[in-house]
């Protein structure tokens, strides 16, 4: 069976549901998005490679007519209500074929996700239905020029001002900057030295805001069609219902979305890439001609090939196995850094075992392995470097990760809670 084959691996199937019928589900829409990613996403991946500098909007909204993008919105609010195993398999199946497509809809899961844990059931109607059917993309803007990733460092500021608030500063490598139509920010609202829990605060700002500037898009080392540029806020004033969660919150909005989708979400990035570079990989070795046979037939490469196979087999498990967790509703936040981490990490070794199995045909501008190596770079700082998954997982070994947002938010998790229109 091919890495990238439609078949749906027997090993995964104890993670995709409870029932048979959740299995079922499961397996449909495994083949649904794998014929979708081999007939409408593989022939624009060329494009989208050949053309780093341009934004790939179509498909995006092919993703989008689909209902992607609310693949974990419950159908009160026009979403698929699916939970994370299925998001799982969007990102995943997608990534097989092109990781800037699949980064394209993850990148919005994120906000979305921290719409369904903190905000209003008013501001879910608001903003949700227009997710749902595919008129509103998101970006989350967390990342500064000169904090980075370091959400205590934030320098971003919102002011009270009546009934709006003032935000002013500058966030950068916002995916889907150029396609978003809002961005959930999340900016200081306390005074210098007050402790971080309590600085932060999480704002809905759309994209027409006076105020707002998008730089033009950029292209990165690699998922050449996908956007993950700068914008800055000047001045810009947004109504006070546009506040997601608490003020002094944003802490939290950050964080459990970070671990309850970003990091599982990149899991799926990663093992997509991985897939594909097993299967070039293979492919390669098999039709080329050593020896009066194929150098698929030398043990040395062999051996090589069996540590990649080994390592995807493992971070398939884990990328499942994490995700079934939440969709249960136990706690499992070291378990999605886990996936992330060592799905990036194994994903990465075995593309650059792939590149020295291949020699210099490798280097060949035009075929997929250099962009799948290039690809893989970008699983490694969102949601947390490796040194920043290691220190949580070291959290969890000392028991000393005591705020759990899979468990904390688990009665919140849209598929499972009740529908509040319903007789």
């Amino acid at each position: 069976m091919s890495a990238t084959s439609a078949t749906l691996p027997p090993a995964l199937r104890p993670y995709l549901g409870e029932t048979a019928e959740d299995v079922a589900r499961h397996e449909l829409l495994w083949h649904e998005v794998s014929a979708f990613a081999a007939e409408h996403v593989a022939p624009r991946a060329v494009r989208m490679e050949a053309a780093p500098g341009r934004v790939e909007r179509k498909v995006a909204e092919l993703m989008a007519a689909r209902g992607w993008f609310a693949v974990t919105v419950p159908a009160a609010f026009g979403g698929l209500g699916a939970g994370h195993v299925a998001k799982t398999i969007l990102v995943h199946r997608i990534a097989c074929v092109s990781a800037a497509a699949a980064a394209i809809l993850q990148a919005t899961l994120i906000p979305v996700g921290a719409l369904l844990n903190f905000a209003t059931y008013e501001q879910k109607g608001r903003w949700l239905p227009r997710v749902a059917d595919g008129s509103l993309l998101l970006s989350i803007a967390v990342t500064e020029p000169r904090a980075g990733g370091h959400i205590g460092g934030i320098e971003t500021t919102a002011e009270r001002a009546g009934n709006q608030w003032v935000i002013s500063g500058s966030k950068t490598h916002i995916g889907n900057s150029h396609l978003a139509r809002a961005h959930l920010v999340v900016a200081r609202t306390a005074e210098p030295g007050v402790r971080t829990s309590q600085a932060l605060t999480a704002f809905m700002v759309e994209s027409d805001r006076r105020g707002l500037s998008i730089a033009d898009h950029r292209p990165g080392l690699g998922l050449h069609g996908f956007t993950a540029g700068r914008f800055d806020l000047d001045r810009v004033r947004v109504p006070a219902d546009n506040v997601v969660g608490e003020i002094g919150e944003g802490l939290s909005v950050a964080q459990s979305s970070s671990i309850l989708y970003g990091r599982p979400n990149l899991a799926a990035v990663s093992l997509g890439i991985h897939e594909a570079v097993v299967a070039a990989t293979t492919a390669r070795l098999k039709a080329r001609d050593r020896y009066q046979g194929a150098l698929s037939d030398l043990p040395v490469l062999r051996d090589r090939v069996g540590g990649m196979e080994a390592r995807l087999r493992a971070a398939r498990i884990l990328a499942y196995q994490s995700v079934h967790l939440l969709d249960q509703g136990l706690s499992c936040d070291a378990d999605l850094i886990n996936a992330k981490y060592l799905g990036h990490q194994w994903a990465a070794t075995s593309a650059q075992d792939a590149m020295e199995l291949h020699g210099a045909h490798a280097l060949d501008g035009g075929y997929v392995l250099q962009r799948l190596w290039r690809d893989i770079q970008h699983t490694y700082p969102p949601a947390g470097t490796g040194e920043i998954q290691r220190i949580r997982l070291a959290d969890a070994a000392f028991d000393e990760d005591h705020i759990q947002w899979s468990e904390r938010l688990a009665a919140e998790t849209s598929w499972a809670r009740p529908d509040p229109t319903a007789a």
